[in-house]
């Protein structure tokens, strides 16, 4: 099914949960809407599974659904639910499944406590796997089954709900090769209550042609997949960016070809980003997802028991990490290992560049690294500016990419895009002035897809272009005093064309002439008029 497609089921899907949504705010109601989304998914996701794997059998005049309320039940029960979460790191009982909540909203069976119930059964049997119980623990929490915008009792709040599983179940998820498309309507509405969140929809997603960007340049000396390919995200909100470094990784999409890292301080957001990666096929085995503060303690591995620090590396590193955050920078962290080699610590209010060095301590030997930052990081002094001297005569910045303003939600700052190798050979950096080519939007600017093959292009072929990119040798930047800022790089100033004073001097006269001519036509026709002038 074509993209247009899939935004026409998307946008019309997004219209009905708007009117549905009544006076509840967007970031709050997507809580509802895609974790029923998420719901349904799991739920069928069982089904198929039930079916493929021959666990029931299923008579002419049954549903799947039918029959595994027929066969997983009494004594039997706990024994589906076990075989059941031993693949799929979950268990929906019968009585659960979506097929059975249709079922009673369509009959009008459904009590109040039925929500609660259902998610209640869903925790306790996310815990039947071990290995699987910290992805799926907890996902369903975002839903506040109290909320008295649903209504004003528990009659008129369990209604609510009935009316948005009604509006999820309408959904058409399947194109017409039989391709599941959930996962993308489900990328699509994320999008949009991003924007419809304002500054709030900044923290939990990056526009999409931003994502490519990062997504193609780590993935840009890629041809054929050795091993399994480990991606990190050390802010990774709802999970998009990593899925579109699986969608630009050779073999990305062949099943344990990528394995998913991320880490999120938003509860809410991290529950969102489990739902979408596994919205779109990746297995609770092949990601492995924290709800943590980044910066305070490191992750993934970390110290052990007697402080001795493992951590772990990976093929690529993404990030867009919220501008300029607060963090608690004492000095006590000088001593941690992902901040000691650099001799200051970023500052207080401006956490760009702790961000910047707990991506770089998790990045192996071969890989790379893209982060979206502010512009600020390119020539802030201070700490920032030692830190940054330290970065580069370290040998680590490859490419600087000043991309336009506008793009992102919530704030209307230029960023940038630092581009982090740590087996450089040369110690040139390339400097990309993008910030002029764009799409201008009615609320927000867009890269177009000629925008990011333009920036892609010119990335890997590392040479001057006037006016759009310049290879700067270290004694360059160096002179600079380490300032990076674009504008010393690329010379985009456009002189304006020469003035021909003659030419100039000749249209006045011609001009005063007319005037005359028109003042004198006036006058007389006042005169006709009677008019003393």
């Amino acid at each position: 099914m074509s993209n247009n497609n899939v935004n026409t089921i998307a946008s019309q899907l997004w219209a009905m949960a708007n009117e549905l949504r009544g006076n509840m705010d967007a970031g709050e109601f997507k809580n509802y809407i895609l974790a029923f989304m998420f719901y349904r998914y799991l739920s069928e996701h069982q089904e198929k599974y039930l079916v493929d794997n021959g666990v029931i059998d299923i008579r002419e005049d049954q549903t799947i659904n039918e029959a595994y309320s027929e066969q997983a039940s009494g004594e039997e029960l706990p024994e589906y639910l076990r075989d059941i979460s031993a693949t799929l790191g979950y268990a929906i009982e019968p009585e659960d499944t979506w097929a059975s909540l249709n079922y009673k909203i369509d009959e009008s069976m459904v009590i109040p406590s039925d929500y609660q119930t259902i998610f209640d059964h869903f925790n306790k049997n996310a815990e039947l796997n071990s290995d699987a119980s910290r992805d799926f623990r907890g996902v369903f929490n975002d839903i506040n089954l109290g909320d008295s915008r649903l209504g004003n009792s528990t009659t008129a709040r369990a209604k609510s709900l009935n009316n948005i599983v009604k509006l999820v179940d309408r959904i058409e998820y399947k194109s017409e090769d039989g391709k599941d498309i959930l996962g993308e309507i489900y990328e699509y509405l994320i999008g949009q209550f991003a924007a419809s969140a304002g500054k709030k929809g900044g923290e939990f997603y990056t526009p999409h042609q931003v994502s490519k960007i990062l997504a193609k340049i780590v993935t840009a000396n890629i041809e054929k997949l050795d091993d399994t390919f480990m991606v990190y995200d050390p802010a990774m909100g709802s999970g998009s960016l990593l899925l579109t470094v699986r969608d630009e990784l050779p073999e990305g999409g062949r099943t344990g070809a990528i394995k998913f890292f991320g880490q999120e301080l938003n509860t809410t957001t991290y529950n969102l980003a489990r739902m979408n990666l596994m919205m779109h096929n990746v297995s609770f085995n092949n990601m492995d997802l924290n709800n943590a503060d980044t910066l305070e303690v490191d992750w993934p591995d970390g110290p052990d028991e007697k402080g001795v620090d493992h951590p772990r590396s990976f093929d690529a590193v993404v990030a867009n990490p919220p501008y300029s955050a607060k963090w608690d920078n004492r000095e006590s962290k000088l001593k941690d290992p992902r901040f000691v080699e650099y001799g200051k610590l970023a500052p207080a209010s401006k956490a760009d560049y702790a961000f910047v060095l707990h991506s770089l301590y998790h990045l192996n030997h071969e890989g790379t690294m893209a982060i979206v930052l502010p512009h600020g990081v390119l020539f802030r002094g201070a700490a920032e500016g030692k830190i940054r001297q330290t970065i580069i005569e370290k040998n680590y910045l490859d490419t600087v990419i000043g991309l336009p303003p506008n793009l992102f939600y919530g704030t209307g700052i230029p960023t940038t895009i630092l581009v982090f190798k740590k087996n450089r050979t040369t110690k040139d950096i390339l400097f990309i002035d993008a910030s002029q080519e764009f799409e201008k939007g009615k609320n927000q600017n867009n890269l177009s897809d000629e925008n990011v093959e333009k920036i892609i292009k010119v990335y890997k072929e590392r040479k001057d272009i006037d006016k759009y990119a310049h290879l700067a040798s270290y004694e360059e930047i160096k002179d600079n005093d380490f300032n990076l800022n674009i504008p010393r790089y690329v010379d985009t100033f456009e002189e304006e064309p020469p003035v021909d004073i003659l030419a100039v001097c000749k249209e006045l006269e011609k001009d005063n002439a007319e005037i005359e001519k028109l003042e004198k036509e006036i006058k007389e026709q006042l005169e006709i008029l009677g008019v003393e002038l």
